[in-house]
C-alpha cells in the first residue's frame, strides 16, 4: 500500500477534532475534553477568548476566533469538527457552510434524529448547564424546529451550587459524586413531571460520564455528547468486517 504526504503535516490518525472553550475545569474520564473519554486518538483546539461567560451570551463577534481555530484542526488533518459545548450551535450553520469536511459543534444537532427514534407522541428531556441560556434562536441554530421544540422539557444546572462552583465559576475542584447526583435529580425530574418522556439528551460536554447513572435512574436512553462523536467518528473512520459464516 503506497501513502501520500499531506503538505504541512507533521503527525496522522487523528479524525475528530474538538474545538474547545477557555474553561479552566477538571474534565474527568467522560468528558469531552478528555482525551482517555475516545476508543480513538482525537485532537484538540483551544479557542482563545471563548469563555463560558462569552458562549452563554451567544456572542456572535467569537466566529473568526472559532474558525481560526477550526482551520488549524484542518490543517493537522482532522475528518470531522465538534465543539465542546451545546451552546456551540450558535456557530454551527456558518463553519459547516466555510468548511468542506463535517462539522457538527452542538450535541443538540442529535434532537431531529431523537425525535423521529421515539416517535411524534413523546416529549423529550434535555439537562442542560444552563437553561436559561438555552433560548429558541440556540436551538435554530441546531437545526430544532419550532413544532419539535414545543416536544422539549427542559431541566438546567445553574442552580446547583457545585455545578456553578466546578464549571461556570471555575473555582478549580470538582466532586463528581455530587455533579452525578444533580443530573441525576434532574432527568428523574423530568420523567416523573412528563409521563411521555421518551429520551434524554444531556447537553453539556461535561455530563457524559453521568450517563449511565441517568439511565439507571430512568430507563431511557440516554444521548450525549459523546454518543454524538462516536456516531460521526464510525462515518469518517469506517472499519472492514471479518467474521465467519
Amino acid at each position: 500500500m503506497k501513502y501520500m504526504v499531506r503538505p504541512g503535516q507533521v503527525s496522522y490518525g487523528e479524525a475528530i477534532g474538538i474545538l474547545l472553550l477557555e474553561n479552566f475545569a477538571p474534565f474527568i474520564p467522560g468528558d469531552t475534553a478528555n482525551a482517555t473519554t475516545y476508543r480513538y486518538p482525537v485532537r484538540f483546539e483551544r479557542v482563545p477568548g471563548l469563555s463560558v461567560e462569552r458562549i452563554f451570551n451567544h456572542d456572535l463577534g467569537m466566529y473568526d476566533a472559532v474558525k481560526q481555530a477550526a482551520g488549524e484542526l484542518k490543517r493537522e488533518g482532522v475528518r470531522a469538527i465538534t465543539g465542546d459545548c451545546g451552546f456551540m450551535a450558535v456557530y454551527q450553520q456558518r463553519l459547516a457552510d466555510e468548511f468542506d469536511l463535517p462539522v457538527f459543534l452542538s450535541s443538540l444537532l442529535q434532537l431531529p434524529f431523537m425525535s423521529l427514534l421515539v416517535g411524534s407522541k413523546k416529549t423529550i428531556g434535555v439537562v442542560t448547564a444552563n437553561s436559561k441560556a438555552l433560548i429558541p434562536d440556540v436551538f435554530s441554530w441546531a437545526g430544532v424546529t419550532p413544532e419539535l421544540q414545543k416536544r422539549l422539557r427542559i431541566r438546567g444546572l445553574e442552580d446547583d451550587q457545585h455545578f456553578v462552583d466546578a464549571i461556570i465559576d471555575e473555582k478549580g475542584m470538582l466532586d463528581s459524586e455530587l455533579v452525578e447526583k444533580a443530573v441525576v435529580e434532574r432527568s428523574v425530574a423530568l420523567q416523573r413531571e412528563n409521563p411521555q418522556l421518551g429520551a434524554i439528551l444531556l447537553e453539556c460536554s461535561v455530563l457524559p460520564p453521568y450517563g449511565a447513572a441517568v439511565q439507571e435512574a430512568t430507563g431511557l436512553p440516554v444521548f450525549d455528547y459523546v454518543t454524538m462523536i462516536d456516531y460521526v467518528h464510525d462515518t469518517v473512520v469506517k472499519r472492514r468486517f471479518k467474521g465467519s459464516m
